[in-house]
C-alpha cells in the first residue's frame, strides 16, 4: 500500500543520494573505526531515518509495509552498519511498542525513538533460547508495583549503545515454552541492567552486538508492554512477522549493490583483449544474480502488500526471509568470483567486506534451517486442513 507516490519517490531518491554520496565514501573508514561517527548519526536523525515505521502521531513517518521494504531496498545498498544503526528503531526495537504498547507507553517512548534521541533493541535471544525462542529463562518476579528481572541475553544488536531494551522474560515460573512469557521496556541506567563488551565479529563492523545482563533489575510494573502478563511471545511473533519482511528487503539491497560493483568491474577489466563482461561464463553469473534479485524483490513486495491488506503473512514472511538471505549469499559468492583475485583483497574493492557482512543474514531472526522447518510445517498444516 503506497499512500502518496510522489512523497515516497522523494524519500527513496533522498535515501539513494545519501547512500551514494555520504555513506559509500566513508565505508572503509567506518569499518576501521568500528563506529558510526556522531556527525553521521546526527544526519540520520535530521533525515528522519529512525522513524520510518513509527506512526505519524508519534513523530515518525508511519510507512506502510510496502513503503518500508521499498525504503529498505535503498538504505541497505551500503555496508550493514548504516541500516543497523537505524534498523532497530525501524524494526525490532520499536515494533513491540507499536504493536502492543499502551497509549501511555507509546506516548512516553515512541516520539523519542522516532527522532533517534533514543535507540532501542530487542533482548530475546539467550544461550538456550535461540532457534527455540520460547525457551527463555530470564525471570521477572512481581514484587509490589515492580518486577525484578534476573538472567542474561546474548547476540543483541545495538545493545552496547541502546537506551531502551524490549526484554522478554518469564513472569510465571511454573510454565514452559511460550506460555508465561511477558515483554518489558527496560531503560538503560536501571540498576541491575548492564551490557557486555561488543563482540569481535566476522563482519558487520560498526554494528555493535553484545550480551545483556539482569541482576535483581527492578522495573516498574508500568513498563510491562500492554499491561498484560503472559502475552510476550505473541508480541514477539507480531514483531518478527513484520521484521522478517523488512529483513528480507535488507538482504536484497546488498545483493543489488554487490552486483553493481561486479558489473562495473567486469566491464572495465580486460583479458584476452576484451572486457571480462563479454565472456559467456561471466554473463551466466550476471544473469543468475539479476534473476534471483528480481525474484526476491518480487516476493517481498507481494508479501508486504498482503500484510498491508491485513492478511496472515506468517508463511510468506518466512519464505521471503529464507529465500532472500540465501540469495544474497549466492550473489556475494558469484560477485567475488567475478572480481577474481581482487575480490579477495580489501585494498582493491569493498566486495570482500560485503561478502563477510552478508554471511550473518542466514543466521539471525531464524536460521535458514529453522525457516525451512517453519515453512514445511505450515504447508503441511494447510494441506491437512484443505
Amino acid at each position: 500500500m503506497i499512500r502518496d507516490p510522489d512523497h515516497l519517490q522523494d524519500l527513496l531518491a533522498t535515501t539513494r543520494r545519501f547512500v551514494k554520496d555520504r555513506w559509500h565514501p566513508l565505508e572503509a573508514e567506518i569499518e576501521k573505526l568500528d563506529h558510526v561517527p556522531d556527525a553521521l548519526v546526527d544526519e540520520l536523525r535530521q533525515g528522519g531515518y529512525f522513524g520510518w515505521s513509527i506512526p505519524t502521531e508519534y513523530g515518525g513517518l508511519g510507512l506502510t509495509t510496502e513503503e518500508l521494504v521499498m525504503g529498505a531496498f535503498e538504505i541497505s545498498q551500503a555496508s550493514v552498519a548504516l541500516r543497523a544503526r537505524v534498523g532497530t528503531n525501524t524494526g525490532i526495537g520499536s515494533e513491540a511498542l507499536v504493536a502492543d504498547g499502551t497509549p501511555e507507553q507509546k506516548a512516553r517512548w515512541l516520539p523519542r525513538m522516532a527522532t533517534g534521541e533514543l535507540t532501542g533493541c530487542l533482548a530475546l535471544t539467550e544461550p538456550d533460547a535461540g532457534s527455540e525462542a520460547s525457551n527463555v529463562k530470564t525471570s521477572a518476579r512481581k514484587d509490589g508495583d515492580s518486577y525484578v528481572l534476573n538472567g542474561s541475553k546474548c547476540f543483541i544488536t545495538n545493545a552496547p549503545l541502546a537506551h531502551l531494551f524490549t526484554v522478554i522474560a518469564r513472569t510465571d515460573a511454573d510454565t514452559k515454552g511460550s506460555a508465561g512469557l511477558s515483554a518489558f521496556i527496560v531503560e538503560r541506567g536501571t540498576p541491575g541492567l548492564s551490557t557486555g563488551q561488543p563482540y569481535r565479529k566476522m563482519g558487520q563492523a560498526a554494528s555493535p552486538v553484545s550480551d545483556v545482563y539482569f541482576s535483581d533489575c527492578r522495573v516498574p510494573a508500568a513498563n510491562l508492554i500492554g499491561g498484560v502478563e503472559g502475552v510476550g511471545f505473541k508480541t514477539v511473533m507480531k514483531v518478527l512477522n513484520k521484521q522478517r519482511l523488512h529483513l528480507a528487503a535488507l538482504c536484497t539491497g546488498p545483493a543489488m549493490r554487490m552486483l553493481d560493483l561486479a558489473l562495473a568491474h567486469t566491464r572495465q577489466r580486460e583479458q584476452f583483449g576484451q572486457p571480462v563482461a563479454n565472456f559467456q561464463l561471466v554473463q551466466a553469473m550476471i544473469a543468475d544474480c539479476q534473476t534471483e534479485i528480481f525474484a526476491a524483490r518480487s516476493m517481498i513486495l507481494e508479501a508486504a502488500r498482503a500484510r498491508d491488506r491485513g492478511e496472515d503473512v506468517a508463511l510468506t514472511a518466512s519464505m521471503c526471509k529464507y529465500f532472500a538471505s540465501e540469495m544474497c549469499g549466492r550473489v556475494a559468492d558469484r560477485c567475488v568470483q567475478m572480481f577474481g583475485g581482487s575480490g579477495y583483497v580489501a585494498d582493491f574493492s569493498p566486495i570482500e567486506r560485503y561478502y563477510r557482512d552478508v554471511r550473518l543474514f542466514r543466521l539471525y531472526e531464524g536460521t535458514s534451517q529453522i525457516h525451512q522447518l517453519n515453512i514445511a510445517k505450515q504447508v503441511l498444516q494447510r494441506h491437512a486442513a484443505s
